[in-house]
């Protein structure tokens, strides 16, 4: 019954995350258009990319407080790469489009805006794998 319950009170699962996911989306989407507009990145897009991060740090600081609460991920190792790799993105995605002041740059931010929500549904998914 507890390894049930874990299951449907995984730290990384809920609003944080499909907030997170949501935000990243609406900035893929807004580099997108910006991207086929043949456009640079924007204002707009690295303060897209800052909310994100806002948003992934704050998964990151859940998922932290439940590990010290005692919760474990189902697959550590890739949990913490995923975890890892995640709060990385935003800034990747930053100083990657910085360096490539074209429609490029805005084509960067747009892809790996694509992959944060990816990863973050990985996470959930290493987090809630019950061994047999």
């Amino acid at each position: 019954m507890n390894d049930t319950a874990s299951l449907t009170s995984s730290p990384v699962d809920g609003f944080l995350a499909t907030a997170a996911i949501v935000l990243s989306l609406a900035v893929a989407v807004w580099a997108l258009v910006a991207a086929v507009r043949q456009r640079p990145p924007d204002r707009v897009q690295f303060a897209g990319l800052a909310v994100v991060e806002l948003a992934l740090l704050a998964l990151t600081v859940v998922a932290l407080v439940a590990l010290g609460d005692g919760d474990r991920p189902g697959e550590p190792g890739a949990f913490f790469g995923y975890l890892v790799t995640l709060v990385c993105l935003p800034p990747l995605a930053w100083v990657l489009a910085r360096m490539e002041p074209t429609r490029w740059g805005s084509a960067i931010v747009c892809a790996i805006c694509l992959v944060a929500p990816v990863v973050v549904v990985r996470l959930q998914q290493t987090w809630e794998v019950v061994g047999g």
